[in-house]
């Protein structure tokens, strides 16, 4: 078999691995889940008329707010799901597996690899649940295309892409698992900070700066204009620049810290 071939044979193998795990394991992966549609229910239910109120100039609609909530959301479920990237890569590394997979004919990069892909599929999947919730109170994106719907299918899985690279560094770098929950934090804070809740325009001038040149609000706005049908200008531009200057960062030095002495 070619380098290529079992490249992918290996990769495979460890994407099974970790699917096997999130499988067996599943209470992780719902406890992150619980924060966005908590934050999604209360928003839409306890804050809903005020929020929209204030966005709106003072016509108070729950409906409209949560149209503009949910990308807001979704993003946040990506970067909460990607912690439990961050945890999965700590605990191999400090449980030992990882020296003993050095030590056997396998591929190196396919180890990462399956930890990444199966990261990918599970935000993937936490977005659709969640976006579920969403559509199940009311959520409609009655104005998106269908090419629409497939860019904001790409959009989400390139940011997937990216924070996932950028926690399996965080993993790797981290002692043990509950460090690594800890140091991958700012992936679930990073949203509240962004226009996930309130437009940009609304926060206290000196806030805006950070909210605005950060990777999640251009994620966010692109997202927001390809399911509601408005305007998305230069923040799809900047969404993909992100993600791919993040997918980059995140993978060379999740390698070099991968390629260093176990521990």
């Amino acid at each position: 078999m070619s380098s290529l071939s079992l490249a992918a044979r290996d990769s495979s193998t460890m994407l099974r691995r970790n699917l096997l795990h999130a499988r067996r394991y599943p209470s992780l992966t719902l406890n992150l889940l619980l924060t966005p549609v908590m934050l999604l229910l209360l928003f839409v239910y306890v804050f809903g008329d005020v929020m929209s109120a204030g966005i709106g100039g003072g016509r108070a609609d729950r409906s409209e707010y949560l149209a503009y909530l949910v990308p807001g959301i979704l993003l946040l479920t990506v970067g909460g799901t990607t912690i439990g990237s961050a945890v999965s890569v700590a605990s191999d590394m400090t449980e030992g597996i990882i020296a003993r997979f050095r030590t056997m004919a396998i591929h190196r990069g396919s180890i990462l690899v399956g930890h990444v892909v199966g990261s990918v599929l599970q935000c993937v999947a936490s977005v659709a649940l969640v976006g579920a919730v969403a559509v199940a109170i009311g959520f409609r994106a009655t104005d998106a295309t269908a090419v629409e719907w497939l860019l904001a299918l790409g959009l989400l899985t390139l940011v997937s892409l990216a924070l996932t690279w950028i926690a399996v560094g965080m993993g790797l770098a981290s002692p043990n698992a509950e460090a690594a929950s800890n140091n991958a934090l700012p992936l679930m804070i990073l949203p509240l900070l962004s226009s996930a809740f309130v437009p940009v325009d609304a926060m206290p001038g000196w806030f805006q700066p950070i909210a605005e040149h950060q990777p999640f609000t251009p994620a966010i706005e692109t997202l927001r204009g390809l399911l509601l049908g408005t305007g998305i200008g230069s923040d799809g531009w900047a969404a993909v620049g992100w993600c791919l200057g993040l997918t980059v960062l995140g993978y060379l030095w999740s390698r070099s810290l991968f390629d260093r002495d176990p521990r």
